[in-house]
């Protein structure tokens, strides 16, 4: 597992701990922990996409993953 997406585990949850206080959530430890296993499970396929559309390792395929996102942010926001 790449470093990039092992880290994402623990950034991931914080998210959901900042959205459950800003909107008055309650959700139980479960309910947590399936939340984080669909959204790094669904990341996971993503890089391992990325790894082999570029013929790369799994981290580089993460890096992928996150340049293409952010040049996809960047090209609808109309800055490049």
């Amino acid at each position: 597992v790449p470093d990039i997406l092992a880290n994402a585990g623990g950034v991931t949850v914080s998210y959901f701990e900042w959205v459950q206080n800003r909107m008055g959530y309650y959700w139980t430890a479960e309910e947590v922990d399936e939340r984080l296993r669909r959204v790094m499970t669904q990341a996971f396929r993503d890089v391992v996409e990325q790894a082999e559309r570029y013929d790369v390792s799994l981290r580089y395929g993460a890096y992928a993953l996150a340049f293409d996102r952010v040049a996809e942010a960047m090209r609808v926001r109309g800055i490049i």
